[in-house]
């Protein structure tokens, strides 16, 4: 199974972006995976609020068209995946554990959800972005 980040999803819907093809490409490679693919709920969040925002390049997108990006990967069978039972606790152990500070904690929470529901792959285009164990982290852009 497959998990997107947020990147991937920001570029697939930023035309405008050097990395759009790539990311489009890449959201379509996932949509066929015979296992699922899909985004942790903190991703739809991260996502609304970078292409929304007034400072995001290239002008902001509406929340209609946030929407509508959003509601076309979950047509073409994207899961949204929520924080299982216990998913704090196990948050706050694997941080303290790699002594995560900043935005690695955020990241690190989409990644133990997305392992959570069974995701083996995490596509991002974020290098600084941290590994557990179990999920593989991949850049899909990287030529």
């Amino acid at each position: 199974m497959i998990a997107l980040d947020t990147s991937i999803l920001v570029y697939a819907h930023r035309a405008h972006t050097a990395q759009h093809s790539a990311a489009a490409r890449a959201l379509q490679r996932a949509s066929q995976d015979p296992n699922g693919w899909g985004f942790a709920l903190p991703v739809l969040a991260e996502f609304w609020k970078v292409v929304t925002s007034r400072r995001s390049a290239g002008g902001p997108s509406s929340a209609r068209q946030a929407a509508a990006f959003l509601e076309a990967l979950f047509r073409a069978g994207a899961i949204c995946w929520l924080p299982s039972a216990g998913a704090g606790q196990r948050l706050v152990e694997a941080a303290k554990r790699m002594d995560a500070v900043e935005s690695a904690v955020f990241d690190l929470q989409i990644a133990l959800i997305c392992r959570d529901h069974g995701a083996r792959e995490l596509w991002t285009a974020d290098v600084a972005f941290p590994s557990v164990s179990g999920l593989r982290v991949v850049n899909p852009l990287a030529p």
